[in-house]
């Protein structure tokens, strides 16, 4: 079943929505600077930590300091590390956490490197010149197809309640992951868009799983 991550949570509200939506892991942005970073780590942990079991929580990190990405860690009680910068192997062994890289897809020898990683899963995000991730821009699914034989893929990059099913459908990622196409606003989401991602991805599932 694919996995679905609801990413750039702000506050309790939206994290418990998802999380009753049907989301299997939230993100939560470290990332100085961009609409949904949560400056405050204490406020972070304080989210966090009213989470329900099994609920994987993901923290979002763009070339940081590897002593403030394991401190951040370690103070929210993160699950994961989820990397979209330029960090290079062994940087993305260096922490007590499972990782996930970020890979920015332009086309596909953007992929080509993902081999020389040892990471939890490939998060393939949209290439917009200057932009990190949480573009709201898609690429060529086919890519993600082809990029599958590196490792788990999660499909981000543009996704939305309307095309979510399709990409599901094309790419059998092992997850997806959705931002600024589920708000209402800069840093809230919107319940309606949020269950109805939610909804699409599983029908798929299910009707996936009859079939085979």
């Amino acid at each position: 079943m694919t996995r679905i991550k609801i990413c750039g949570i702000t506050n309790i509200d939206d994290a418990l929505m998802s999380i009753d939506a049907g989301a299997d892991a939230l993100g939560f942005n470290f990332v100085p600077g961009t609409p949904r970073y949560l400056k405050d780590t204490e406020a972070a942990a304080k989210i966090i930590e009213q989470l329900p079991p099994f609920i994987t929580t993901i923290g979002l990190f763009v070339n940081a300091d590897p002593e403030v990405i394991q401190a951040t860690a370690d103070e929210c009680h993160l699950d994961m590390l989820q990397l979209h910068g330029d960090e290079s192997p062994q940087f993305c062994q260096a922490f007590n956490r499972r990782v996930i890289k970020a890979v920015r897809v332009k086309d596909e020898s953007s992929c080509s490197h993902m081999s020389d990683y040892r990471v939890s899963g490939y998060l393939l995000d949209t290439y917009v010149k200057g932009e990190m991730g949480g573009t709201g821009v898609a690429f060529d699914w086919r890519i993600a197809v082809k990029a599958k034989q590196y490792g788990r893929i999660i499909l981000a990059g543009g996704l939305n309640p309307d095309n979510v099913a399709s990409a599901v459908q094309q790419v059998r990622p092992y997850g997806v992951d959705v931002s600024s196409r589920v708000e209402a606003s800069p840093g809230r989401k919107d319940p309606v868009k949020v269950r109805t991602f939610i909804q699409n991805v599983k029908e798929v599932d299910r009707e996936w799983k009859q079939s085979n």
